[in-house]
């Protein structure tokens, strides 16, 4: 019998690591980054999965054609999506730390 015993220790660790992606994935959604261009005069800050929460545009750039704003705001945005990324897979990785192990063989799905 034991096939079972093991069988339910890979059952509960399965529990545990379901419980702590959990845990990253709301940890990830209270994530933010902030993405900058034009010196500085373009800032955008996003939260999660991309969600854009601010936008700071310097008064100088208000003169300016419509399009340049337009071009910055879209950079200050592919900036801020990068750093978000990296810093939720930082989180990820934090989280699962120690899984490797957990279940010989298996994979992370990301």
């Amino acid at each position: 019998m034991k096939g079972l015993g093991d069988m339910s220790k890979i059952m509960r660790q399965a529990q545990e690591m379901q419980a702590k992606m959990q845990e990253a994935q709301e940890k990830a959604e209270n994530v933010t980054a902030d993405g900058v261009a034009g010196g500085g005069m373009v800032r955008v800050t996003l939260r999660g999965k991309g969600e854009l929460v601010d936008l700071s545009i310097d008064p100088a750039l208000m003169g300016d054609e419509a399009e340049i704003i337009e071009d910055l705001i879209k950079a200050a945005h592919a900036d801020a999506r990068k750093r978000l990324d990296e810093e939720l897979e930082k989180a990820m990785q934090e989280a699962t730390s120690g899984l490797g192990g957990m279940l010989p063989g298996f994979k992370m799905p990301f």
